[in-house]
């Protein structure tokens, strides 16, 4: 940012240090800080300060220096639409062909219990980790999974449950919507 002499006034451009130059030694100057230290800095991270406490520098300057110190290109993130920005952030299939490799052996009531055992650790573990929309794809059938879900639901006070989006996952989903106190 120009010529530096012993006993001129500068500041760092990054920090809020002051000195006064004490050493030029080609592109690295030292300076004493106004606290008593020495310290070493590049000539284009210091500026000459003159009367006083004013800077002298150009607009030039400013932006020259704006341009090295911003991130090169703008950062894009991709654009969310707004249903899948509200979308639920865990979906869990209860259908016990997604649960288990093979149901052989196993009773109604067996199945029944495990896939309302899943459903109930899923949604501690949605709860413990601050997920607030939870979708349980229970299927339509007789109805009696979502029974036993709307009762296992109705145990927990901080949580709100109601059908899933129609167009997404038909009649057989419910979504579940927990309320997190801070």
């Amino acid at each position: 940012m120009g010529v530096f002499h012993i006993g001129d006034r500068v500041e760092t451009i990054d920090d809020t240090i002051k000195g006064t130059v004490v050493a030029v030694e080609g592109p690295e100057i030292t300076i004493e800080s106004d606290e008593g230290f020495p310290l070493r800095y590049a000539a284009d991270e210091l500026l000459k300060i003159t009367d006083g406490n004013t800077l002298k520098v150009t607009n030039w300057e400013v932006a020259r220096i704006k341009r090295e110190k911003e991130p090169s290109g703008k950062k894009h993130r991709p654009k969310v639409p707004a249903k899948q920005r509200n979308a639920p952030a865990m979906v869990i299939d209860l259908h016990i062909n997604k649960l288990l490799p093979s149901s052989k052996g196993m009773s109604n009531f067996d199945i029944l219990d495990l896939q309302v055992a899943t459903a109930k650790r899923q949604l501690d573990f949605a709860i413990g980790k601050r997920i607030q929309k939870v979708v349980f794809i229970h299927g339509v059938g007789e109805g009696v999974l979502k029974q036993e879900l709307y009762t296992l639901f109705r145990r927990y006070d901080n949580i709100r449950f109601y059908d899933a989006d129609y167009a997404q996952y038909g009649l057989g989903a419910t979504e579940v919507y927990c309320y997190q106190n801070a």
